[in-house]
């Protein structure tokens, strides 16, 4: 999933370019709830009731529902970029292929993978390398199909569909390409100003780190400086960091170089044969991969450790993450999801966190008959809605609980939109993705402090958080009510959602000050609700009683 934050962080440098006033709030990708104020600490984990936070009452559920009881241990599969797996606040939270002799590199258990200690990584070679950037599918698509029509009319071609489909595609990519080049040729303009004039102020007041008391004192002498001191003071006034702007240099650079390049193709390091699409036994044991700070945020809110007294808190105690990474710096590809489903099914996991998506699932019949699988096993995929702020009922995001060809969806699938710590206008957030009949409900996903690798911890926001909280609330139930189908507990987290009926809150991708940017919560999702782990906990124990 591509990074909200960076497009904010566009918004203001371009500001910083053309002089204009920006509203950060009207970008459709922001991903900040409110940049002037602080989410409360812990705030996913706190209660409606208690604390006044719309979290999912994590903490109330331990304090006064599970005090005593003893959990039946639940394996979690997070299908994301890699987990730092030595991170101190997820230490003993891994799960262990205990079947496995490290390092023999034999096959021990006989499961078609080798050394697979900690589970798999399908985007990985057989000499260690790693899949760290990949295309755009919507880019992969694009090359297909030119190298078949390009230059031709439809008159002179058989598959008039995939004709059509073409055009559609080459227009959709040759845009997106565009505003890329756009945005790259307005930040290297400022990139290279700002870059200079802060080795002026660097110059002029002989020091390395510039903060804003050093600018607030000082006279520049010469109209130069001046400028200098403006581009430099109005980075610092927007908290933007030497950091920020070298990553959003980076981000322009990913998207393209690698992600919106029909050119660039690293599918040779994985060594597969990507026509085979039932080919199962490729990739190597390195589950960490080179950029698992998305995977490893994701692990944090799902498992982070609860008796350790150190960084975070993640939902659910009674857990062990099993890491499989299939997504890259760029679009997954529907072979390795599929493949990523199956092991996390055939090795044990309850639940399978999925925080990714795309507009394109050209192999998507591959990546269904692995969800039915996981359906057949009883296993519960939970997946993030997406952040591009578009009604998915209408618009496409794959993968998808609707089968292809068929009115037919997963019955063990849950799709999990993002709300915030706020009220009204800042209750969802501003990037996530909705669905009345699509989204079946929302969880936290605005500013949730967790863990990142190398023991860090950081603030991130996407659907992509909110999705890990679900697989936590499931993995909980799972733990405490092991008897328990994925369906039934797919049930419980929707029926005991916290509904919240009282006013309006924002639609995401709205204008903040429009009345038409406001809507009813239950127009959002199915449930009309953010889940709750300590309603899902009570109703879990009455539906436990009722099947005695």
């Amino acid at each position: 999933m591509k990074k909200n934050y960076s497009v904010a962080l566009l918004a203001l440098l371009m500001m910083m370019l053309v002089g204009a006033p920006v509203d950060a709030q009207r970008n459709k990708n922001f991903a900040l709830a409110d940049t002037l104020s602080q989410a409360p600490e812990n705030w996913f984990n706190l209660d409606p009731q208690t604390d006044r936070v719309p979290g999912v009452s994590t903490e109330r559920a331990y304090k006064e529902l599970l005090a005593g009881k003893t959990p039946k241990e639940v394996i979690v599969a997070v299908i994301d970029s890699g987990i730092d797996i030595e991170h101190e606040d997820l230490k003993g939270k891994i799960w262990v292929n205990t079947r496995e002799v490290v390092g023999n590199n034999i096959d021990d258990d006989n499961n078609g993978y080798v050394d697979d200690i900690n589970g798999w990584n399908f985007i990985g070679g057989p000499n260690g390398e790693h899949v760290n950037y990949d295309t755009f599918e919507l880019t992969r698509l694009y090359k297909e199909y030119r190298d078949k029509y390009e230059g031709k009319t439809a008159e002179e071609v058989e598959n008039k569909h995939d004709f059509a489909l073409y055009q559609q595609i080459k227009e959709e990519f040759e845009a997106e390409r565009a505003e890329y080049e756009e945005q790259g040729s307005s930040f290297l303009q400022f990139y290279e100003q700002y870059s200079a004039a802060r080795a002026q102020l660097q110059a002029a007041l002989g020091k390395d780190s510039i903060g804003m008391d050093d600018l607030e004192g000082f006279e520049p002498q010469t109209d130069e400086l001046r400028v200098a001191r403006g581009i430099v003071g109005f980075a610092l006034s927007n908290n933007l960091t030497d950091d920020q702007i070298e990553e959003y240099h980076d981000y322009l650079s990913r998207y393209l170089k690698y992600n919106l390049n029909p050119d660039f193709d690293p599918r040779h390091i994985v060594g597969d044969d990507y026509d085979n699409l039932q080919e199962r036994y490729y990739g190597n044991p390195l589950v960490e991969g080179p950029d698992a700070e998305h995977g490893t945020h994701v692990a944090g809110i799902i498992a982070a450790n609860r008796q350790n007294d150190i960084g975070v808190e993640g939902v659910a105690a009674p857990v062990k993450i099993m890491v499989l990474r299939a997504v890259p710096n760029g679009d997954e590809r529907d072979k390795d999801v599929a493949n990523a489903i199956r092991y996390a099914v055939d090795n044990g996991a309850r639940v399978i966190n999925m925080s990714f998506g795309k507009s394109y699932s050209p192999d998507k019949a591959v990546v269904d008959e692995a969800v039915r699988y996981a359906s057949d096993k009883g296993v519960l995929l939970v997946h993030a809605a997406g952040n591009d702020s578009k009604n998915i009922d209408t618009e496409n995001n794959y993968p998808t609980k609707r089968f292809l060809g068929t009115k037919g969806v997963a019955n063990n699938w849950l799709e999990v939109g993002a709300s915030a710590w706020g009220s009204g206008s800042n209750f969802v957030g501003t990037f996530s993705n909705y669905g009345r009949k699509t989204v079946d409900v929302f969880a936290p996903g605005v500013d949730l402090y967790s863990t990142v690798p190398e023991s860090e911890y950081n603030s991130l926001s996407g659907t992509s958080m909110a999705a890990p909280v679900v697989s936590g609330i499931a993995a909980m139930v799972m733990a405490y009510y092991p008897e328990l189908s994925a369906e039934q507990v797919k049930e419980i987290i929707m029926k005991s959602a916290v509904r919240y009926t009282k006013g309006k809150v924002n639609r995401p991708g709205g204008d903040p000050g429009s009345k038409d940017s406001l809507t009813r919560f239950r127009d959002l999702s199915s449930t009309g609700g953010v889940a709750n782990v300590y309603y899902a906990l009570q109703m879990a124990d009455k539906m436990s009683r009722k099947n005695r």
